[in-house]
């Protein structure tokens, strides 16, 4: 059996500033929904979204989003944030867009925990052999 060393500190700054982004970046697409920002609105709606349901699944994203930021509850935030893609993935597939932004974002997700925390390299260890 393989022991997973705990990552080193830039390694850990690496997967905070990785999770910071992503924060960032969920946060603003969470608040242009709830406040209906008419660009986020159009998208939405030309994705086949109906407008009545943009700002909820603003909010969906936003609860997802607080809990990736909170270090003790990151991995259901995670897991959450990685549903959400996923809808947004079948969306775009549906709607004929490029999806690839949101398996990335997806990866990045991951990637910024899996760097900062060993029982996340425990769980999915990546191996040499």
């Amino acid at each position: 059996m393989t022991t997973i060393t705990a990552p080193t500190k830039s390694v850990r700054i690496t997967g905070k500033v990785i999770s910071i982004l992503v924060i960032l970046f969920s946060l603003f697409d969470a608040i242009m929904k709830i406040i209906q920002n008419k660009y986020s609105m159009e998208g939405s709606v030309a994705l086949g979204w109906p407008a009545s349901q943009v700002q909820f699944i603003g909010f969906v994203l936003l609860i997802a989003t607080i809990l990736y930021a909170i270090p003790r509850t990151a991995v259901l935030g995670a897991i959450l944030i990685t549903a959400y893609l996923g809808g947004a993935v079948a969306i775009m597939i549906r709607a004929g867009q490029p999806f690839w932004f949101a398996v990335v974002f997806g990866i990045l997700t991951w990637a910024g925990l899996y760097l900062q925390d060993n029982s996340i390299r425990n769980l999915i260890p990546l191996r040499k052999d």
